[in-house]
């Protein structure tokens, strides 16, 4: 991380301030110049997280200019004080931006088609609050479908990670991050298998009711335990 400017003294800070105050800008770069410190402090909270740090930077430093602009010094706080609570704020918005997003590409992903040939994705089976009776039934069918699926396609791991993922069976919504330091596996990892078991889910729907995707997975579990049962009575008479 490079270095940045020593922070003002508060006698500097408050001669800046009053003069930015009475739209001097060349006031208000030195002021945003010497608190770029205090955006890469709180950045380094945030060393585990996958964006680049000068991207956190740039974005903090958003934050400190809306800091800058809006302070009143007779609240009686530092800048630095209200300053670190704004760019503490912009980051998290960018945090919760980026959760929400990664999320919806998987939410609205296609998984398979209902009766009619719409498309029905992940969200609608999950979601339903303000629906009529009708479509509610219809909804709790595809719900119980989708577990039905869970079980007898996906590994326990996959279903761990969608369930965990998504919120299903009432859990709490967990995003790949939390889920990997919970698995202790990677993030990337985490994303595989969240993608493997999707595709297996969205093949269940694809085919008639599922029945003829469920059929072939369960049949390769079969033939693996088979595979595995006969060679350990094979190995034990070596």
């Amino acid at each position: 991380m490079k270095s940045f400017p020593k922070p003002l003294s508060t006698k500097e800070e408050n001669q800046y301030l009053l003069a930015c105050k009475k739209g001097d800008k060349q006031a208000r770069d030195v002021l945003i110049e010497r608190n770029l410190r205090l955006v890469a402090h709180i950045v380094k909270k945030y060393h585990n997280v996958e964006r680049d740090t000068e991207d956190l930077i740039s974005v903090g430093t958003i934050g400190l200019i809306k800091a800058i602009d809006s302070f009143q010094s007779d609240k009686g706080i530092r800048l630095a004080t209200y300053a670190s609570c704004c760019i503490e704020n912009e980051l998290l918005m960018l945090f919760r931006s980026e959760k929400k997003t990664g999320k919806e590409v998987y939410l609205y992903e296609p998984i398979g088609a209902d009766k009619e040939g719409n498309e029905i994705h992940l969200l609608d089976i999950m979601e339903g609050e303000n629906i009529d009776v009708a479509n509610k039934m219809d909804l709790q069918e595809d719900i119980r479908r989708l577990y039905i699926f869970m079980k007898k396609v996906l590994s326990k791991r996959e279903q761990e990670i969608l369930i965990l993922r998504y919120g299903l069976y009432n859990q709490e919504e967990q995003t790949q991050r939390e889920i990997a330091q919970y698995l202790n596996i990677s993030r990337s990892y985490v994303s595989r298998i969240e993608k493997k078991a999707l595709a297996k889910l969205k093949e269940c729907y694809d085919t008639e009711s599922g029945n003829e995707y469920v059929r072939k997975i369960t049949n390769e579990k079969e033939g693996k335990r088979k595979n595995k049962g006969a060679g350990t009575i094979q190995g034990s008479y070596v």
